[in-house]
């Protein structure tokens, strides 16, 4: 079942989220928010905070020092959000951010280090606030000039429903089980060392969700916070991605939760707003070659309509843009997944990554 994860937006109210009780208590470094140089959609607020905002958007520092506190908060009515990082190269863990006045303590050994702070939820989960990074000798560490490529997609893609590490199936909400960083884009491409972005929003397709007719992907995409209500618009001007993956469908084809009236599949408002969507897509990138992913999740029937319809799409849009590069399609393997509410697990999101790791690397150049 692919659904839509609640949003909450608002007021700022200071979180909580620590690996220890203790804090350091003689601080002499800081890095404040407007100089942390995130990858990923983010923003600075009217309050100087950092908002991150899409899936596994990440920022890193370098601190030298036995500890680091990262001071964050939540939007109000946010009960709590998540957090994962890496120190030295190494992923640590998925963190849970509380309501509360504590910053989310790192404790580690004496010496130089490099942490990069990831967003575990997606968009749609509602922001985590980043006021500042403190302890050390500590300064912000900008991106590698690397090639980078944006993952669009739904829940597959945002990691939803994968990591049951805290709770068993249906017995939390919806976020507590998602891993952005466990997800199969992020995971090729660290394979590959390249950059990254997540645009995916759990529930979405291209002309109908999971168990509504929008607001689709389509309708959010320019939107900085991937909701309908956002005011801002994304500048796309920040990235320049090599290759650019979509893959949205399987949401299209759900008949929902059984109650809502949902007609059939229709494959010809699908393959026309697919077009559109790639249109779309290509006027923010003109030089990206645009990778079209079927779904794991679809099997028989369902799924060699969207592979024919995936065809269709890049046939038509071939044709229409005969000067561009032409759209790769790739079809994934069935897939029975392992996680809930019929999403792939932690573990399944490893097998997606290394199947599509070969088509990557060469869209890649590597």
């Amino acid at each position: 079942m692919f659904r839509l994860a609640l949003v909450s937006l608002s007021f700022l109210f200071f979180t909580s989220c620590h690996t220890s009780k203790q804090t350091i208590s003689d601080h002499t470094d800081a890095v404040n928010a407007t100089a942390l140089q995130p990858v990923g959609r983010s923003r600075i607020t009217p309050n100087q905070t950092l908002e991150l905002i899409s899936s596994a958007v990440h920022f890193t520092v370098r601190f030298q020092d036995t500890a680091c506190d990262v001071y964050t908060s939540l939007p109000s009515g946010l009960d709590h959000n998540y957090l994962q990082y890496e120190l030295d190269g190494m992923y640590q863990k998925r963190v849970r951010i509380f309501t509360g006045h504590a910053p989310l303590h790192i404790s580690t050994t004496a010496g130089m280090h490099t942490l990069t702070i990831y967003k575990a939820t997606e968009a749609q989960t509602g922001a985590v606030f980043i006021e500042k990074v403190s302890a050390h000798h500590i300064q912000s560490i900008a991106p590698p000039s690397l090639p980078l490529i944006e993952f669009i997609g739904n829940s597959i893609t945002c990691g939803a429903d994968a990591d049951t590490s805290d709770a068993p199936c249906n017995t939390a909400p919806y976020h507590d089980y998602t891993n952005a960083y466990m997800a199969y884009g992020p995971r090729v491409a660290r394979a590959l060392n390249i950059n990254y972005i997540m645009s995916s929003v759990s529930g979405i397709g291209i002309y109908r969700n999971w168990n509504s007719d929008g607001p689709t992907m389509p309708q959010v995409y320019e939107k900085t916070g991937l909701i309908i209500e956002d005011k801002d618009a994304w500048n796309f001007k920040t990235y320049t991605p090599k290759v650019v993956s979509i893959a949205l469908g399987t949401n299209d084809f759900s008949k929902g939760d059984g109650k809502k009236p949902r007609s059939p599949f229709d494959s010809a408002t699908f393959v026309s707003r697919y077009i559109a969507f790639v249109n779309l897509v290509q006027s923010k990138y003109p030089q990206a070659q645009i990778a079209l992913l079927s779904s794991p999740m679809l099997h028989d029937s369902a799924r060699a309509l969207l592979q024919n319809c995936l065809m269709a799409v890049k046939t038509l849009v071939d044709e229409q843009h005969g000067a561009a590069k032409p759209l790769v399609v790739y079809f994934f393997q069935p897939m029975q997944a392992r996680g809930c509410d019929g999403h792939p697990s932690v573990e399944d999101h490893a097998i997606l990554a290394n199947e599509l790791l070969p088509f990557f690397k060469t869209l890649m150049g590597k």
